[in-house]
């Protein structure tokens, strides 16, 4: 089922992955953005069987798409990541503004950099995205 889901959200890519002065224009802030959208269909998806209640995809959902889940996911990555890649968290972590009151600066970051990360593979690599969301363990935190 997901393999068929990646086959959607790549007919989904736009022209722009092709175009690297175009890609190369676009501010983390914009690749946090799509990145964040990206993040959550997997994990909808992920979720999706077996048939839940909406409150029980709902909560396993919110657990993974806090902050603090996603800077847990991205420092489990981290070792896989190419130079390439480690340069787009880092662009997504100094982009980062200022957090929500309830985060810690740092997590936000993290887990802004993660997001920045999952937009930009999302636009340049749907094969390498599939590759490193296939390595996250969403059981390990959907109870914090």
């Amino acid at each position: 089922m997901e393999s068929k889901l990646n086959a959607k959200l790549g007919q989904l890519l736009p022209a722009l992955a092709d175009d690297l002065s175009q890609l190369q224009a676009i501010s983390p802030h914009a690749l946090a953005y799509l990145g964040d959208a990206v993040y959550e269909l997997y994990i909808r998806s992920h979720y999706l069987l077996p048939p839940k209640r909406s409150q029980a995809y709902h909560r396993l959902v919110v657990a993974q798409v806090r902050a603090e889940a996603q800077a847990l996911h991205l420092r489990s990555l981290t070792p896989y990541l190419t130079s390439t890649e480690l340069d787009i968290v880092r662009r997504g972590r100094n982009a980062a503004t200022k957090p929500p009151k309830r985060v810690n600066p740092e997590i936000y970051q993290q887990a802004s950099s993660l997001e920045t990360l999952v937009g930009y593979l999302y636009l340049t690599d749907c094969q390498r995205l599939t590759q490193l969301l296939h390595k996250l363990d969403f059981e390990q935190h959907s109870n914090e």
